[in-house]
């Protein structure tokens, strides 16, 4: 749900969709802690996004380019990652 304030102290409840989000751009954006659970994200433009902690079990993340974009600690099962563009490994062993 997303509010909206006018000018004159007025709101509006907004009730969206955003499950598809394909091909969005989300550069830099600040995703962190963000419930994307079975979120369409194919071919979407993560570079340098903060996905710190995100919820990313079951999504589409085919083709999306994740260069740059901090994972840490993002839960990722069951996601589809194929075709991802990436600086390096997605999972580095530590």
């Amino acid at each position: 749900m997303i509010v909206i304030h006018d000018r004159k102290g007025l709101c509006t409840l907004l009730t969206l969709d955003l499950s598809s989000l394909h091909g969005v751009d989300l550069r830099n954006a600040n995703l962190e802690n963000a419930n994307l659970v079975q979120y369409d994200l194919q071919g979407a433009d993560l570079r340098g996004a903060k996905l710190v902690g995100a919820d990313l079990r079951l999504a589409n993340l085919s083709g999306a380019d994740l260069r740059g974009a901090d994972l840490t600690a993002a839960e990722l099962m069951g996601a589809n990652l194929d075709g991802v563009k990436a600086d390096g490994p997605l999972f580095p062993v530590t």
